[in-house]
C-alpha cells in the first residue's frame, strides 16, 4: 500500500492507496500514526474516505441492516487524482475517483484553515456515465477508526429541545446498544448509532454536533454539519473496526435522494471535523474542542459589524408586552431602554394586526389599531432617543387565513400529494421559486424604507416535515432546494443591506446552525421565560456558537428584587444582552442595576468578540447546582498579565461555596475578584495547594461576574 501523510495545524492524516488503486482514509488524529499495527483479517477494506449509495447497485454481502457502510457504488470507486494546493485560507486537497461501472465521478474538497485543527469537507458528484443515476446517500466525511475501540471511548451527544436547548449528554458505545458483541474482527453488526435532523427546523431535537474522546480525556475528535435542513450522523462497525459518517439528507431518514442525468452534479452539505489533545488546564473536550470551533466559525462567518461591535438590543417580547405592542405601551419603554444604554429598540411581534395575528401573517402591513399615529412616529421616536429601530417578521410562512394566501398559487408553498402542506395554521412559502424571493424581496425594503428598521427579527415557528414533491422528484430533494435558496436569498439581502442586522430566531434557538449562523449574525438562544433555568442555555451557548452571536434575554420581573435582576444580567454579559421586561416599572434601585450592568458589558465587549470560551465545572447540565462559563480574553499587545472572565451562577445548591478548579499557580500574581456587581461582598479565597478558587454566593439564585487578572 501506498501512504501518504498530511501534518497540518496539528492534524495528522493518513492516506492510503491499495493494490486496486483504492483510496484509503487510515488515520485522523491529533495524534501522529504510529503505523499500520496489527493487520485484521479483512485488511484496510473498510476504510473509504467516503460512502456513495446508488438506486439499483448490489451491496457485498457482509453489509447488515441500513446503515451506509461500503455502500455501492462508493466501495468501487478508484483513485484518479490527488490534488494538493493553498489558497488564502489554508491547506486545499482535491482528491478525486471514480467508479468504471456507473461512470460516476466523486471529489472530495478538504479545506484546512492556517493555525487550526479542523478541516471543512464536502463531496461533489458527477455523472460522467451514459445512463441517469439515482443518488440516495452521500457522505461528506466518513472516517474508520483503527486505533477505536468501544470500551475506550466517550460519546458526547448535544439534545436539544424548545426552551430546553444546549444540553450535552456523555454515554458509552454499549450504552447505546454499540456494544462489542462479536469476536474480534468479525464485527458486522445491524445496530448502529445514528443522531439525525428531518424537516426544516434544523436543531428542533439535537445540535447538528458531536464528539468522540478517549476515556482518559486526552483527546477528542469533534464535529458540525453545517446544514439549515434534514442532515445525519452515524457511528457503527464494520469488519471488526468503528467507524464515523457525516452527511446531509438521506433516503431513509429523511425522504431525499436525487437523480443525476448525464453531466449533471451534486455537492453535498459541508461539515467540518476537528481533533485536539488535551493541554494543562484546557481539556481536549469541551475547552480545546470549543476554542477550536469558535476560531473556525469566526473564520467562515460572513465579516459585519454587528459581530465587532456587539451593540445591546432591547426587544419588547420576553416577560414583557409578549407581541401585544402598542404605541402607548411602547413610549416610555422606549425612554426607560435609551437611559439604560441599549442601542437598538426591537417592535417584536404583532405590530402588523389589530388583534390576533397567529394565523394572518403574510402581509406584513402595520395595524393603525396599534399605532394610531402610524408605526413610522414610533420607529422615528425610536431613533430620536439614539436607538436603531427593529421589527420582527415571520418570512417564511403565510397564515392560512392571510387574505394573500388564497389569491396565491399552490407553486409558491410547500406541497405533498396535491395539497399545501400546514402546520400550526401556517403554510411554509417555499423560495425555490423565485416569485417567493422577489415577494421576500419587497417586505424587506418596504420596512427598511417606510419605517427605518435597522434590525429584523427573522423568526420561524413551524415545521413542514420532510419537504415538498411541487418543483422536485423527492420531499427531501425539494427541502434541500428550499435551504440553498433561503441561503442564496438571506447572502443577497445582506449584500443589498450591508448595515442591516438580521437576527436568526426560530422559537428561540431551533435553527442553530452554521449554514444559517455563516450569515446571520445574531442567534436567539432560547424562549425560556423562567431566567433560573436560563444558565445552562448561557453557559453552553459557546460550545454551538461564537459568544458575540449568542442572545440571551435579560429580563427583570416587575415583581422581583436585586439578586434576581442581577442573575438576568449575568446569564447575558458574556455573549449578547437581548435586555427585556417590564424596564418602566423597576425601582431606581433595580433600574440602576440595569444600568451599570450593560455599562459593564460595553467596556468589555471588545473583548469578548475575540476571546475563547471554556468551562471551569465542564458542560451545564440543569440538575446542577452550580453553573460556570469563563471566556480567555485576548492578550492586549505589550501586556505582562492575561485576564478571565467568569460568570458563575449558584442554582439550587444548598452549598454556598464553591470550587472552581482554576489552576493558579502559587506562585503567580493572581487577583480574583467580583465585578458584576459591583459593592457585592468579596467572598473569594484561592488555594494555594491546588490552584482552586473558592466562591462563596450565601443565597440560592445568585449570580456574580468575576474577573481574574495573572
Amino acid at each position: 500500500m501506498t501512504i501518504r501523510k498530511i501534518d497540518e495545524n496539528g492534524l495528522h492524516i493518513v492516506f492510503g492507496q491499495d493494490d486496486h488503486n483504492r483510496l484509503k482514509l487510515l488515520h485522523f488524529s491529533s495524534a501522529p500514526w504510529s503505523g499500520p499495527g496489527e493487520e485484521n483479517p479483512w485488511g484496510t477494506e473498510p476504510f473509504f474516505p467516503v460512502q456513495v449509495k446508488a438506486t439499483g447497485e448490489n451491496m457485498p454481502r457482509e453489509i447488515h441492516g441500513t446503515k451506509y457502510s461500503c455502500v455501492s457504488p462508493g466501495y468501487r470507486l478508484e483513485l484518479v487524482s490527488f490534488e494538493d494546493s493553498r489558497n488564502d485560507i489554508g491547506r486545499f486537497l482535491t482528491i478525486t475517483q471514480a467508479d468504471s461501472q456507473t461512470g460516476l465521478a466523486v471529489i472530495l474538497h478538504w479545506q484546512f484553515y492556517d493555525g487550526l485543527p479542523i478541516v471543512r469537507c464536502t463531496t461533489e458528484l458527477i455523472n460522467e456515465g451514459d445512463r441517469p443515476l439515482t443518488v440516495e446517500y452521500v457522505s461528506s466525511f466518513c472516517l474508520t477508526g483503527r486505533d477505536w475501540r468501544d470500551e475506550d471511548l466517550t460519546l458526547h451527544i448535544p439534545f436539544h429541545s424548545w426552551c430546553h436547548e444546549m444540553t450535552w449528554k456523555s454515554f458509552s458505545l454499549a450504552d447505546l446498544g454499540m456494544g462489542q458483541t462479536q469476536p474480534e474482527g468479525l464485527r458486522r453488526s445491524s445496530q448502529y448509532i445514528d443522531v439525525s435532523n428531518t424537516g426544516n427546523w434544523s436543531t428542533k431535537k439535537y445540535l447538528p454536533m458531536g464528539a468522540l474522546q478517549s476515556r482518559s480525556g486526552s483527546s477528542a475528535l469533534f464535529w458540525q454539519i453545517e446544514h439549515n435542513g434534514s442532515w445525519h450522523w452515524e457511528i457503527s462497525d464494520h469488519d471488526g473496526y468503528l467507524y464515523l459518517q457525516l452527511s446531509g439528507p438521506t433516503e431513509h431518514q429523511s425522504h431525499w435522494w436525487t437523480t443525476l442525468e448525464r453531466g449533471m452534479r451534486f455537492t453535498s452539505v459541508p461539515v467540518s471535523v476537528g481533533a485536539v489533545g488535551s493541554t494543562p488546564g484546557a481539556p481536549a473536550f469541551p475547552d480545546r474542542a470549543g476554542q477550536v470551533l469558535t476560531g473556525y466559525r469566526r473564520r467562515i462567518r460572513r465579516p459585519n459589524a454587528d459581530n465587532l461591535d456587539l451593540p445591546v438590543i432591547f426587544n419588547d417580547y420576553m416577560n414583557c408586552l409578549f407581541g401585544d405592542p402598542t404605541a402607548e405601551k411602547e413610549y416610555p419603554m422606549i425612554d426607560r431602554a435609551a437611559q439604560a444604554g441599549c442601542e437598538y429598540y426591537v417592535i417584536d411581534a404583532g405590530w402588523y394586526a389589530d388583534g390576533e395575528w397567529w394565523d394572518g401573517v403574510g402581509e406584513w402591513k402595520e395595524s393603525r389599531v396599534r399605532f394610531p399615529e402610524s408605526l413610522r412616529k414610533v420607529t422615528d421616536y425610536i431613533r430620536s432617543k439614539g436607538m436603531i429601530p427593529g421589527l420582527w417578521l415571520e418570512l417564511e410562512v403565510m397564515g392560512i387565513n392571510c387574505p394573500l394566501a388564497s389569491k396565491l398559487p399552490d407553486s409558491w408553498f410547500f406541497t405533498r400529494h396535491g395539497r399545501r402542506i400546514v402546520d400550526r395554521s401556517r403554510y411554509q412559502l417555499d423560495f425555490s421559486n423565485p416569485e417567493v424571493r422577489a415577494h421576500a424581496d419587497s417586505i424587506i425594503a418596504r420596512l427598511v424604507k417606510e419605517y427605518g428598521a435597522g434590525y429584523i427579527k427573522m423568526d420561524y415557528n413551524i415545521e413542514p416535515g420532510i419537504g415538498t414533491t411541487g418543483r422536485c422528484e423527492s420531499a427531501g430533494e425539494g427541502l434541500l432546494a428550499h435551504n440553498r435558496a433561503y441561503l442564496s436569498w438571506l447572502a443577497d439581502t445582506f449584500h443589498r443591506y450591508p448595515d442591516l442586522v438580521i437576527e436568526n430566531c426560530s422559537s428561540g434557538g431551533l435553527r442553530m446552525d452554521y449554514a444559517m449562523l455563516s450569515l446571520y449574525p445574531i442567534q436567539s438562544t432560547s424562549d425560556n421565560e423562567d431566567y433560573r433555568r436560563y444558565p445552562v442555555i448561557a453557559a453552553n451557548a459557546p460550545m454551538a456558537l461564537t459568544p458575540e452571536q449568542a442572545a440571551v434575554w435579560s429580563y427583570p420581573l416587575s415583581g422581583g428584587d436585586l439578586r434576581e435582576c442581577a442573575f438576568n444580567l449575568v446569564s447575558a454579559m458574556l455573549l449578547r444582552i437581548h435586555q427585556s421586561g417590564h424596564l418602566a416599572d423597576l425601582n431606581e434601585e433595580r433600574f440602576d442595576l440595569v444600568r451599570e450592568g450593560i455599562s459593564y458589558y460595553k467596556s468589555i465587549r471588545c473583548q469578548i468578540r475575540d476571546a475563547l470560551p471554556f468551562w471551569p465545572l465542564g458542560l451545564a447540565d440543569y440538575e446542577d447546582g452550580w453553573v460556570c462559563l469563563g471566556l480567555h480574553l485576548p492578550q492586549e499587545e505589550d501586556c505582562s498579565h492575561t485576564d478571565d472572565l467568569i460568570a458563575l451562577w449558584r442554582c439550587g445548591s444548598e452549598e454556598q461555596t464553591v470550587r472552581l478548579p482554576l489552576g493558579l499557580q502559587p506562585d503567580q500574581d493572581a487577583d480574583v475578584r467580583i465585578v458584576f456587581p459591583s459593592g457585592s461582598p468579596q467572598k473569594i479565597c484561592c488555594d494555594p495547594e491546588t490552584g482552586d478558587v473558592c466562591v462563596t454566593l450565601e443565597e440560592p439564585y445568585s449570580a456574580r461576574l468575576l474577573r481574574i487578572r495573572r
